[in-house]
């Protein structure tokens, strides 16, 4: 495993661009974002989402989401309408992760039963350089382990390397990190409804449903 150490908020070039050489050529990295370490790979990676999935103990109905850049390449993955877009443009980039109908774009690997996506757009710089560097977007997912039914997960590098170093292929490590998981969205019904809470403000969200007064 190759550890580089990075500033989260102004990442050296090198350094993000031999993590993309290595995801290129089918690695796996870990990385920091705004929430908690991330564990991704680029989206054509076939084999090595398989990684993923049997890394972290998922089973295989679990839908990986992935990072994008900006609201412009999120439109190329997901099919964003008219309300979902003011939502988008609120609160992206963001500790959030929406849930969208697909393109088709998407790789069938990630996409759900219903053809929905989770997409992220997060404010962290180092995820950003990674994904515009790569020139697409990169699956990403908490770095944690299934511990007794139950998702345990780790914003401590060290842990990292502990937990993971022989299974991953590049480590950028901005030293501890202090957030929760993203919140997750799913924006793919008629009514906006909270799946999973976590990082960020959910106020405007009543009840799993979305604020009218941000709405109009």
């Amino acid at each position: 495993m190759l550890r580089l150490h990075v500033k989260i908020d102004t990442p050296q070039p090198r350094h993000i661009q031999r993590a993309v050489e290595l995801m290129k050529a089918g690695g796996l990295a870990v990385y920091p974002t705004d929430t908690t370490y991330g564990l991704g790979c680029d989206i054509y990676a076939k084999r090595t989402i398989d990684r993923i999935y049997s890394l972290k103990g998922l089973d295989r109905d679990h839908r990986l989401s992935f990072l994008c850049a900006d609201l412009s390449e999120v439109a190329r993955y997901a099919v964003v309408e008219d309300r979902n877009y003011r939502i988008l443009r609120h609160h992206v980039p963001g500790p959030y992760t929406f849930i969208l109908p697909a393109t088709r774009e998407v790789p069938k690997l990630i996409q759900s039963k219903t053809r929905t996506v989770g997409i992220r757009i997060p404010t962290c710089a180092t995820c950003i350089d990674l994904v515009r560097t790569l020139g697409h977007p990169i699956i990403s997912t908490t770095v944690s382990r299934i511990v007794d039914g139950e998702a345990a997960y780790t914003n401590d590098p060290d842990e990292v390397v502990r937990l993971f170093g022989r299974s991953i292929d590049v480590l950028l490590d901005a030293g501890p990190l202090y957030g929760e998981p993203s919140s997750i969205i799913d924006l793919s019904g008629e009514e906006p409804q909270i799946l999973r809470r976590g990082s960020g403000d959910l106020t405007w969200l009543g009840g799993g449903n979305l604020d009218p007064t941000l709405a109009s």
